[in-house]
């Protein structure tokens, strides 16, 4: 065996069973960046953008996403989520947008995937968006914040 959830004792890929696990309430936070020029980011503000509001689309997508997981994923399960935001701060001084996603269900497994998820594409929706406006934009630390639920317990 490796060590690893989704190797079997063979060395192949394979899904967790999760059937034996309690159900219980499980949360992800995870956040990303994305760096920008400081006239991409007065775009935003000013909600000058050409292509429209692109917090309130990067929301939608990142929220779309994570309901989605699982499609993206190999071995991820498909969770019934009930809850997922994502969340978005502009920092004149990096100068970039953080990108902060929370996601909530009742299961077996935990929602890490599906905020990391909610994170990223977010990040790829504002890149799409704004690229004609900035060439040179850069998306980083797309990480967990912390975790809640489950055998393994919390994580900050």
């Amino acid at each position: 065996m490796s060590g690893l959830s989704h190797i079997d004792g063979k060395g192949e890929a394979a899904m967790v069973d999760v059937a034996g696990k309690a159900e219980t309430v499980r949360t992800a936070i995870a956040e990303g960046w994305l760096m920008t020029a400081r006239e991409t980011l007065a775009l935003i503000e000013d909600g000058a953008v050409a292509k429209g509001d692109v917090l309130a689309a990067a929301r939608i997508a990142g929220i779309m996403a994570a309901k989605r997981t699982a499609d993206f994923i190999p071995l991820c399960h498909p969770l019934s989520l009930s809850k997922v935001s994502v969340g978005f701060e502009l920092h004149p001084e990096r100068p970039g947008v953080r990108v902060e996603a929370l996601a909530k269900a009742t299961g077996k497994t935990g929602v890490e995937m599906e905020a990391l998820t909610a994170v990223s594409v977010a990040c790829l929706t504002l890149y799409d968006m704004l690229k004609a406006a900035d060439k040179a934009m850069v998306i980083d630390g797309v990480r967990l914040l912390s975790k809640s639920g489950g055998r393994s317990g919390d994580r900050p």
